[in-house]
This record gives structure tokens, C-alpha cells and sequence, in this order.
């Protein structure tokens, strides 16, 4: 069904200022909303002029504008670009539900698809990586499409001189601390010197990637269902797999587990190793991966702080940070949990969700034993055991903080959900939670 009101992810440059300009020509003779979202990085002083701009402009032209600024900082560690291009999209995504859109649009052209594709194929990446950025996906219930990512960039650079458009010009796209910038400045140039065609000959790579990683899942799907049992890899069945099966069918199977990228070396290390190896365990990023009995399996890691007093038997450590903090969790948005590998996604839902005053104060804590969770209305709250066990969830993955309301009813469990007593009436605004273990750069890629 074609959406009533269509978004466009507008930073105020170049290429975003022409898709908002173009998208509300076209959408008006279809009778079609537009609006403008602006996420403020709060990274630049130029920023607050950026979003006045957009602003204005957006009331030049009769479309919708909703703006929003981002909170904190990369941690210490974190890419810049990353940590931006997260926030960024997050934020959109709650913009666009804001405004009524199912659709959202996004300004990259086939020079940005070009410059993704040499970066991933600098940092050593697969057909997935060297795939770049798709024309449409669908992620978070929206859909987010690139409609000029066929388009040379001189298109758009001359859509902006025929109407005349103002755009402005972000300096930290010839800051030589950014990849893609040094990329832009210092190797393009050379690049399409010598060779003119380059953009479109690496456009059309990207392309024939996207085959390429498509075909690979597609194999994975038929391959893994015979090599897994519940999520643990069993190695005779994945060894008796020709070379190239098995070493896809490992790594879509560790994208699936691990709660954090698996490095390229890794992989290898496993593809020779496991043939011969009985009992192991492998570092992996967030996780470790322990092999036993013919079968690999993924432990996601448990709180990263001591407990503050010796455990008993019956009990379970609980991080000296998660039994004193409280989060307040009524915002959308990314909240990242001290002391814990992850963070809570908090999102806007229509049901199922609860009540924003009842995210103020949450507290935080590890499981103690004892506490009793209801899967849905109407059904008899049963021990996290038993629900895990209902769930066939193994207690490797039973990871993450349990959240309470500020009342101390338990509101949230990561491998189970929202608890039914604290779901929200229908017909009233309302939040959905999800927990987020720790990630490094290799997020999905909308």
C-alpha cells in the first residue's frame, strides 16, 4: 500500500536538500505528505545553523519538519562515524513513526555506493560487505529506500544549479580523521584520473556482491537446518559439507549466535581447527564460543562488574552497579546499562508495550531466583526456568539485566520479553522494549 506521508532523511547538504526538493515535487500532484527529518549530531558548532536551514526550507516548500538532537557521545574507543551513523538511524526511525510514515528516504547517489564499496574492500569484507548500501530494505517496520543509488553524482550536482538550491557544506567531509573522507579527497580524484569509469564499473560490483551475499544465505538456509540443533552448530554433519559450504554455513551461523562481529581470522582459525579438536574455547568478540561432545556452542557474556558480596549457592551474582541503578527508559531511544554488555532500545508500538510513566526509575538487577514472570494474559506467571524451559532457551542465552518497575514489579527479562501484568491498555501511547547485547561496526546495514 503506498504511504500517505513520506519521509526524507534531510541533513541540509547537497544531495538530501535536491531528494527533499524533488520528493515534494513529485509528491504533490499524487496527493502524498512530505516531511523533512533532521537528526542534530551535536558533534559541529555549525550544527544549529544546519538546522535552521533545513527548517526554513522546509516551510519554504509546504512539507512537514521534525528534528531531533542527539544525546551523550562515542564512548571512549568508539568510531565517530559509527557511533553517528547508529544514533542517526535510530533517531530517523523514531522521527519517521512520529510523523505517520512507513517510508523513508535516503539521499545516497552512485558516487556514495562506489566509495562504500572500496572502504569494505580495503577492510578485507565479503560479498555482505562489498554488497554496500541496498536500494530498499525494510528494518524496524519501515521501509528505507535510496532511489537516486543508480545516479552519478554531476545529476544531482545539476538538479541543484536548475532550481537554484542553497545547501551547506559540511567541512568534516575533508577531515583527514574520517576513512571515507581521506578517501574523498586524497584517493578519488587520483582514482578517476586514471581510470573515468571507476564509479560505475564499483556501482555495478556492488550489485553483482548483492548476488552474491543473497545466493550465500540462500545456501546457508538450506545447509544449516541439517548442521544445527536448537543454536548449537554439530560438527559432523557441517564437516561432511564441501570447503566452500562449509566455511558459509559457519559464518551465517555465527552472525546468528554471537553477539558481536566475528573477525575474518577467527573464522579461519575455526574452519582448521575444528576438524580436529574435541574441547575448545574461542574468544569471540562479546561471546565465547565452547566446544564439546561434537558440538559448538555461543556464550554471551555475563556483567562485566564484581558482585558485592559473595554469592551463595541459590543465588546468582549480581554486578555491584545493576543493584543500586535505575534508568529512566520513558524516552525512545538507545540507553545504554552500565555494567552490563548492552543496552535497552526503547521504541513507540501501537500494543503490546507499556506505559511510558512506568519506565521512569527502572531498576536495574541481575537474577536473584525466585522471580516469576507471565508470558501473556490469562496465563499463570511461572519461574524463569520454567518459561526459559517452555522456550527452549539454553542457559547460555538467558543473558542480560532484569528490569523492575520503580514499584519493584518485574517489567522486562531480555530472552523473554515484556511480563503481560505491565502490558499498556489498547488504544493508549505506549513502548515496546528490546535488549541489545554489546556490537562493533558490523551492524545491519539499512
Amino acid at each position: 500500500m503506498t504511504p500517505r506521508v513520506v519521509a526524507v532523511a534531510t541533513s541540509g547538504g547537497r544531495d538530501s536538500t535536491a531528494l527533499l526538493h524533488s520528493t515534494m515535487r513529485a509528491a504533490r500532484p499524487l496527493g502524498l505528505g512530505v516531511v523533512a527529518l533532521h537528526v542534530h549530531h551535536g558533534l559541529m558548532a555549525e550544527a544549529d545553523a544546519w538546522l535552521r536551514q533545513v527548517r526554513r526550507q522546509a516551510r519554504r516548500w509546504g512539507v512537514g519538519f521534525l528534528s531531533r538532537r542527539l544525546e551523550g557521545r562515542p564512548a571512549s574507543g568508539d568510531s565517530v562515524e559509527a557511533w553517528a551513523r547508529r544514533e542517526r538511524y535510530a533517531a530517523l526511525a523514531v522521527l519517521a513513526r512520529e510523523a505517520g510514515a512507513g517510508l523513508v528516504l535516503l539521499a545516497h547517489h552512485r558516487r556514495d555506493q562506489a566509495e562504500t564499496w572500496l572502504l569494505q574492500a580495503l577492510r578485507g569484507g565479503g560479498p555482505a560487505g562489498l554488497s554496500a548500501m541496498p536500494s530498499l530494505a525494510t528494518r524496524d517496520g519501515l521501509v528505507w529506500a535510496r532511489p537516486w543509488l543508480g545516479q552519478p553524482r554531476q545529476a544531482i550536482d545539476d538538479y541543484l544549479r536548475r532550481h537554484r538550491l542553497c545547501a551547506v557544506d559540511d567541512p568534516s567531509n575533508a577531515d583527514g580523521r574520517f576513512a571515507r573522507s581521506r578517501l574523498r579527497v586524497q584517493v578519488w580524484p587520483s582514482l578517476c584520473a586514471a581510470f573515468p569509469d571507476a564509479e560505475a564499473a564499483l556501482a555495478l560490483s556492488s550489485r553483482r556482491a548483492q548476488e552474491a551475499a543473497a545466493l550465500a544465505e540462500e545456501v546457508a538456509a538450506l545447509d544449516l537446518p541439517a548442521c544445527t540443533a536448537g543454536p548449537e552448530l554439530l560438527l559432523a554433519p557441517w564437516l561432511a559439507l564441501p570447503g566452500a559450504r562449509r566455511a558459509n554455513a559457519l559464518r551465517h551461523w555465527l552472525a546468528q549466535v554471537a553477539g558481536s562481529p566475528i573477525p575474518e581470522s577467527l573464522v579461519q582459525r575455526l574452519l582448521a581447527e575444528l576438524p580436529q579438536t574435541r574441547s575448545a574455547r574461542f574468544p569471540a568478540g562479546a561471546a565465547e564460543l565452547r566446544l564439546s561432545r561434537g558440538r559448538l556452542g555461543c556464550a554471551l557474556p555475563a556483567p562485566t562488574q564484581a558482585p558485592t558480596q559473595a554469592p551463595t549457592q541459590a543465588s546468582t551474582p549480581t554486578p555491584a552497579s545493576a543493584a543500586a541503578q535505575a534508568l529512566d527508559l520513558s524516552r525512545p531511544g538507545l540507553h545504554v546499562v552500565p555494567g552490563w554488555a548492552g543496552a535497552v532500545e526503547v521504541q513507540p508500538c501501537r500494543q503490546g508495550g507499556v506505559l511510558p510513566g512506568q519506565l521512569r526509575g527502572v531498576q536495574v538487577r541481575a537474577r536473584r531466583g525466585g522471580e516469576q514472570f507471565q508470558r501473556a494474559p490469562l496465563t499463570p506467571p511461572r519461574s524463569l526456568k520454567k518459561q526459559a524451559q517452555g522456550l527452549a532457551v539454553p542457559a547460555w542465552q538467558r543473558s542480560g539485566p532484569l528490569l523492575f518497575t520503580a514499584a519493584g514489579e518485574l517489567l522486562f527479562v531480555p530472552w523473554l520479553g515484556l511480563d503481560a501484568r505491565c502490558l499498556a491498555p489498547a488504544g493508549q501511547a505506549q513502548l515496546t522494549l528490546a535488549w541489545r547485547p554489546v556490537t562493533g561496526p558490523g551492524q545491519p546495514t539499512i
